[in-house]
């Protein structure tokens, strides 16, 4: 994906959302966050949200409209996207009757749709969830809650709509899209690795003439790699291995009835692709299987990756209804759907219309807390300088058994942040506000993981302060501790998982054991620690996020969240030592 000069993977993803907005403006229009239907139903529906990062089209912007979702929340490429996303477009395409939030199980998309469905639910909205957890290579049989959701989603997403434009109520929707995933399974291979936009070189590769089964859409590592088949052999893996693990109310394959999903992944071309499905199609034949309504052709793509998976939804009576059930969107069309009345087109406010990390107005705060959001500023300066000079060795290491975008991700967060905060001095608010309004723009720009994490941590360490207050090493002290808090909290991580925690909880304890001897002595003692403990997750095996399914491979190599949490504390230091001008960052 180096055909187009780029200015940058954020403004890749809004030129994208906005381009697609533009070119499907019959379907879809732009809302912060992503898009929404153009047009209304008939009568108020359950309001079918679908998410996940860019990269990945026709998922997810490209299945919004009639009988299938009401909006999408579009993250940066390969990246969740964030709470406010998620809750800006949920709220945007809520008629009163809930919301189902359908994404795929990643660690960044559970963390951040989590938040938005506790928003929701708190401001009244009904609001359930079901996670994709189709992919039968990032976890065994016993642990499916633990799976990826690929291509499968598709299924899911379709029959959630299709039923949602039955008005069904939210309690059905819910169980009949939890029944779909239930009975979904995909595998994926991979002949070829994708580039970023404008990077110079592939985020992944795959060794020529090889083949990675089990491959991630993200670049997640596969289960093996074997010599490039033939269609027939490629045919037989993908069949075989889906037919090996069939859904507990699916007694055998035999007269059963399946949809089948042959996607291309990026690099693929169609008529490969149909070739491929011929094959598949005869082996699925042969073994008694009836396929219903099958599609064929990009449907959940990685960029230009050169790769194909497999979907299978068994389905009962109700599903094969569903699955049949008309649907008009921009990427997918079945049926006719019915043409909406004049008047149908949506007119009323839009309450996503601002978004979350617009500072509003500030509180014009004291001396002391001038100071403090300076400090806050300065420190971010610091860190976005830092994160600038490392972003490829951050994206290095994160590529080892993850996605490899840790580093971009870093980079839009801290840069976001320190704009916020920025606007909060020139305002005159105080510490705690340019904490907070920090947070939430590293979340909202970040997404993913380490967006959510440090957003909390940030608006955690702004609660703690207070506005009135200027730094020094008791306040600094509570507001670590509540940061560190608020990430174990949000994340599920504990010291040994090789996460950001084992980084910054030694660094909480040393920082509150030196704090006696002041703010600069402290952190001095603190970043060391800090910097020793993110080395020594080289040691451990990752037992949370998208590298937990591929832990070993992660052996030898460092944590990224931990050693970008080093690099950030200490920039912190530096700030306390020799503070660094606003300008240089910029």
């Amino acid at each position: 994906m180096t055909h187009l000069a780029d200015d940058g993977l954020v403004d890749f993803a809004d030129a994208a959302v906005a381009g697609f907005a533009r070119a499907f403006a019959p379907w879809v229009r732009p809302a912060p966050g992503g898009v929404v239907r153009r047009t209304d139903d008939p009568s108020p529906r359950v309001a079918i949200v679908v998410g996940g990062g860019s990269g990945h089209y026709p998922a997810f912007c490209g299945l919004v409209g009639p009988g299938l979702a009401h909006g999408a929340a579009m993250g940066n490429v390969f990246a969740s996207p964030s709470a406010q996303q998620v809750y800006a477009i949920a709220r945007a395409a809520d008629r009163g009757r809930g919301v189902l939030l359908a994404y795929g199980n990643y660690a960044g998309d559970v963390l951040n749709f989590n938040e938005a469905q506790r928003r929701l639910r708190e401001e009244g909205v009904s609001c359930e969830t079901v996670r994709v957890t189709d992919d039968v290579s990032s976890a065994p049989p016993d642990s499916r809650h633990l799976r990826r959701g690929i291509a499968g989603g598709l299924a899911v997403f379709k029959i959630a709509g299709a039923a949602a434009a039955e008005g069904l109520p939210l309690t059905d929707v819910l169980r009949l899209a939890g029944r779909a995933n239930d009975r979904t399974r995909t595998l994926g291979v991979a002949f070829g690795g994708c580039t970023l936009p404008g990077a110079a070189a592939p985020l992944f590769t795959v060794p020529g003439g090889r083949m990675a089964v089990g491959m991630g859409i993200h670049g997640e590592p596969g289960i093996e790699e074997t010599a490039v088949p033939s269609a027939g052999q490629l045919a037989d893996r993908l069949v075989g291995t889906l037919l090996g693990e069939l859904p507990a109310d699916v007694p055998q394959a035999r007269g059963a009835r399946a949809v089948a999903i042959l996607n291309g992944l990026g690099g693929v071309k169609y008529e490969e692709l149909f070739g491929l499905y011929d094959a598949v199609g005869q082996r699925l034949e042969r073994a008694g299987v009836r396929i219903v309504e099958p599609e064929v052709g990009e449907l959940v793509t990685s960029l230009e990756m050169a790769g194909v998976s497999l979907t299978l939804c068994w389905l009962d009576d109700e599903l094969e209804r569903l699955w049949g059930a008309p649907a008009s969107t921009p990427a997918f069309r079945k049926g006719t759907v019915a043409p909406l009345a004049d008047g149908a087109v949506v007119t009323h406010a839009d309450p996503a219309a601002t978004p979350a990390t617009t500072p509003g107005g500030v509180t014009p705060a004291g001396a002391a807390g001038r100071r403090g959001a300076a400090a806050v500023r300065d420190a971010l300066a610091a860190a976005a300088r830092a994160v600038d000079t490392h972003v490829d060795e951050l994206g290095r290491l994160d590529a080892v058994a993850g996605d490899g975008d840790h580093g971009i991700g870093m980079r839009r967060g801290v840069h976001a942040a320190l704009d916020a905060a920025g606007r909060v001095v020139d305002a005159g608010g105080g510490t705690a506000t340019a904490l907070r309004h920090a947070g939430d723009a590293w979340a909202e720009r970040a997404g993913g993981t380490s967006g959510m994490l440090w957003g909390v941590a940030l608006r955690a360490a702004g609660d703690a302060v207070g506005d009135e207050t200027a730094p020094d090493a008791q306040t600094l002290a509570a507001a670590i501790d509540a940061a560190t808090a608020a990430v174990l909290g949000a994340g599920g991580a504990a010291v040994g998982d090789k996460t950001m925690a084992d980084a910054l909880v030694p660094f909480r304890d040393a920082f509150r054991a030196a704090a006696p001897d002041g703010l600069t002595a402290a952190l001095a003692a603190a970043v060391p620690v800090a910097e020793a403990s993110a080395r020594a997750t080289a040691g451990m095996t990752a037992r949370l996020g998208r590298a937990r399914t591929h832990g070993d491979r992660s052996l030898g190599t460092p944590d990224p969240g931990a050693v970008s949490a080093a690099l950030v504390l200490r920039a912190v230091l530096d700030t306390a030592t020799a503070p660094a001008t606003l300008s240089e960052a910029r």
